[in-house]
């Protein structure tokens, strides 16, 4: 599945999981943005993403790995988690 339309799936899951509204994210973007992003027909900014993360009240990582892996039993997010802990681990100690 392409990149775009796997977020958008994902975006959508997490939506309807909270009973959500495609217009509950007026506060952060439009309806029209919103229906985009789940067809596939568009990608957010970085900064979109954490708007929409705030809104479903899920962290911007957790909706990119959803994206990444539609439904991740729980040893694969935890085997996500391991991975995601140690690539962070190993850059938090590389000097900008």
């Amino acid at each position: 599945m392409k990149t775009r339309k796997a977020f958008g799936v994902a975006l959508r899951k997490v939506r309807v999981a909270r009973g959500l509204t495609q217009e509950d994210f007026g506060v952060v973007s439009s309806r029209t943005y919103v229906s985009s992003l789940e067809r596939g027909q568009k990608s957010p900014t970085i900064d979109k993403l954490d708007d929409l993360a705030a809104v479903l009240q899920i962290h911007p990582v957790a909706l990119l790995a959803l994206m990444h892996g539609s439904s991740p039993s729980p040893v694969e997010a935890a085997k996500l988690l391991r991975q995601l802990a140690t690539e962070m681990e190993a850059f938090s100690a590389l000097k900008p």
